[in-house]
């Protein structure tokens, strides 16, 4: 595997639509910001044939740009999916973003592919976040392989950069992790740096030469027998000991000679079934060359190693009403089960869904039931509802290529799908189905926005909806206490491209404003009040006089109203509406206009008058009763506290216990996790954590995450307090 001399691409190189499962590959990059993805998908693309040079896509005899700057931008932020073929096997490369902030892009990935390839820079080494990427893979048991990037910079060291992939991705097994290829340096420049030249395949003991933009093969020098060698044993020993044949090891160890046809064998069912995870290095093609460093290895192991869709264990399916619904795996003749993992808007088709279809034939023209999909919460309806598929197309950067229909195992862009959202199933209209959630990340980073002008008011509406329809990992609330509209994101990257999209995909221009919790008010001592409603206007006046006691209740006890008039002092009639009263002015606060919480008003005594009295009346009475007893006491302004749980590395447990404290956190404990990892459990107030998603980022270096859930109100600290006043009343 990888060590075929190919002097020509792939058949047809450019991706055609495939017929069976067993054809398709679906491969997901992964990796941090900079470590290559995109690059190396380009130099993929090109040395399949897809491309005839770096950025441009071959399409039917003419060339369009597809590396146009606002097309990468896009990429940078977006998964995009770039179809090639090789030696007949369709792969659809999913190139994800490596920006934490667009994870829900990354799980999409995940979602729809059946094998995972880690992009990681030799320049800059292996993250936290790319660590906890590929836990999450093998949980799942995806078949993993590694490309080492940035082969040309200064210090670059291939073989040291192995072995930190070793010590980070084979915690189980470092020996599970090994180069197929060693990379071969050419003459040093007047730098002292020598540039990649070419590889040797470990396991054909075979050179190839790419310094000529194509690849050619040879003989190994003497000089490279003894670095090879030591490498090649090593390999050695760690395909075998994850061959199935158990006897395989005792006969090498024996002496016995393993013909490399067995090795490659063992090695590919290995990596299909997520036990050896392949290094290998690949470098972008020069200027003017057709075939990158390392590109044809790529695709080797990507065809002959990876899995196909077939082997994928079918996807848990039930009913609409919750019936388990068993489904072969992969199975084109099977009910059509699909999934949309990504929805995009385009200004010329409207909107586009790119689907996975995990069961079944896809075809254009027909119509599906439209089911899910459980985020409610997020502002995104739940959908049950029959659609007309539209065109289907295979996407290639911008370009959208016709296909006839998509077979189980395929991607394929949908046309005109108006209701579905990510994570939505579609299926047949007469089979409704529905397959199982994905997590997705809780976004944590609260955006207030407001509409910029009555313009963009009318349309503000609208077009949260599409936004929020395209990116299920943030939420749109309607917060009925501050009466904002908040957008919940991942981060401040996220929070910044949805700021553009509404302005240049919607035509909304929004103010960003600061982001208020939903405070309380509430009395800390118990207090007495009166309050006398008396008013003559020379026709019918009103008359009432409602006197009150207040008295404090524990947290989430809320407004208890209770009647203690004796004597008939408030006629019957009225004691609801002095009930209305006291509430209607509770909601509307009695110190800094928050709502007043946790209370027990009583009412003790009143008068009335026979003609002049009214509901209205005694609503205002005790309004004015309830205000009178807070001018007396003492008021508590209550802020709501989250329960955090944070986990975090060993390394910067100690700092994030810190910084909690001084948000005003209480630490409730905490607990070991495996991989090296803590759970940090804490009660913090919310005004002090608005912006953690981003400070425990920048302080964990983006190895922790955290939830947080509401744990109730509780008295603010006096200073903390007025300084909130102080802001409201500058605000106002």
């Amino acid at each position: 595997m990888g060590d075929k001399a190919h002097t020509h691409p792939g058949a047809a190189g450019r991706a055609v639509a495939a017929d069976q499962p067993a054809s398709i590959r679906n491969v997901v990059l992964v990796g941090h910001s900079g470590a290559g993805k995109t690059t190396l998908v380009e130099a993929l693309a090109l040395t399949a044939g897809a491309l005839n040079r770096a950025g441009r896509v071959e399409d039917g005899g003419c060339v369009s740009d597809y590396d146009d700057i606002e097309h990468r931008q896009q990429r940078s932020v977006q998964l995009s999916v770039v179809p090639v073929t090789w030696d007949g096997i369709k792969i659809n490369l999913l190139d994800t973003p490596g920006y934490a902030d667009f994870v829900g892009e990354l799980r999409a990935g995940l979602r729809a592919a059946d094998a995972a390839l880690f992009v990681v820079s030799a320049a800059d080494g292996v993250d936290g976040s790319t660590r906890m990427v590929w836990e999450e893979c093998a949980a799942v048991g995806m078949p993993r392989a590694i490309v080492v990037t940035h082969l040309e910079a200064a210090r670059a060291d291939f073989e040291e950069m192995t072995r930190v992939c070793a010590e980070a991705f084979g915690a189980e097994d470092p020996d599970a992790v090994r180069p197929l290829s060693l990379p071969l340096h050419g003459p040093e420049g007047p730098d002292g740096h020598a540039p990649v030249t070419g590889l040797v395949g470990l396991l054909t003991q075979k050179l190839f030469d790419y310094s000529t933009g194509e690849r050619k093969e040879s003989e190994p020098g003497e000089d490279q027998l003894p670095r090879m060698d030591e490498a090649r044993n090593r390999l050695i020993e760690g395909i075998i000991s994850e061959s199935e044949d158990e006897t395989l090891m005792d006969r090498y160890l024996g002496g016995e000679r393993v013909d490399v046809e067995t090795l490659i064998k063992d090695l590919e069912r290995a990596v299909a079934r997520a036990a050896f995870f392949p290094v290998l290095p690949a470098a972008p093609a020069a200027e003017g060359a057709r075939q990158g460093l390392g590109t044809v290895e790529v695709l080797e192991l990507i065809t002959r190693g990876f899995p196909t869709p077939l082997e994928r264990e079918a996807p848990t399916v039930t009913t609409l009403d919750g019936t388990p619904r068993e489904l072969k795996p992969c199975d084109p003749d099977g009910p059509l089960v699909a999934e949309v993992v990504k929805t995009a808007s385009d200004p010329y088709v409207g909107r586009v869904s790119l689907v996975r279809v995990f069961s079944g034939t896809l075809r254009p023209d027909e119509t599906v039931h439209v089911s899910g999909h459980g985020l409610a919460d997020r502002g995104h309806e739940d959908h049950d509802v029959d659609e007309r598929v539209g065109a289907l197309s295979m996407p290639f950067g911008k370009q959208q290529r016709p296909v006839p229909q998509a077979v189980a195992g395929d991607l394929v862009s949908v046309a005109k799908l108006n209701r579905a959202e990510t994570g939505d199933t579609l299926s047949a209209k007469d089979e409704p189905l529905l397959m199982a959630p994905w997590e997705m990340p809780d976004p944590l980073l609260p955006l207030a926005i407001q509409a910029h002008s009555k313009a963009d008011e009318d349309k503000l509406s609208q077009g949260l909806a599409r936004l929020v329809a395209e990116d299920p990992t943030m939420r749109l609330e309607q917060n009925q206490d501050t009466h904002q509209v908040v957008l919940w994101c991942l981060g401040e990257a996220h929070a910044d491209v949805a700021l553009e999209r509404l302005r240049t995909r919607y035509g909304v221009q929004v103010d960003v404003v600061p982001h208020r919790v939903s405070l309380r008010e509430t009395f800390a001592t118990k207090a007495a009040g009166r309050g006398r409603h008396v008013k003559q206007s020379g026709g019918h006046g009103q008359d009432a006089i409602c006197e009150i006691e207040v008295e404090p209740l524990p947290g989430g006890s809320g407004i208890e109203f209770v009647d203690k008039v004796v004597g008939g002092a408030v006629p019957r009639q009225f004691i609801p509406s002095v009930e209305k009263g006291v509430r209607a002015q509770a909601a509307k606060g009695v110190a800094a206009g928050y709502p007043l919480v946790d209370v027990r008003v009583t009412l003790l005594d009143g008068k009335a008058h026979s003609v002049d009295s009214s509901d209205a009346a005694f609503q205002t009475a005790a309004a004015l009763a309830l205000r009178e007893a807070a001018a007396d006491a003492k008021i508590h302004l209550l802020e709501p506290v989250a329960e955090v749980s944070v986990l975090v590395g060993d390394d910067y447990v100690g700092a994030v216990m810190s910084d909690l404290s001084g948000r005003r956190g209480r630490v409730l404990g905490t607990e070991q996790v495996a991989g090296g990892r803590t759970l940090v459990r804490a009660e913090v107030p919310e005004i002090e954590i608005s912006r953690y998603a981003v400070d425990l980022r920048s302080l964990s270096h983006g190895t922790a995450r955290f939830d947080r859930r509401y744990a109730g109100h509780e008295p603010m600290p006096p200073q903390v307090a007025e300084r909130v006043r102080q802001q409201e009343r500058a605000a106002s």
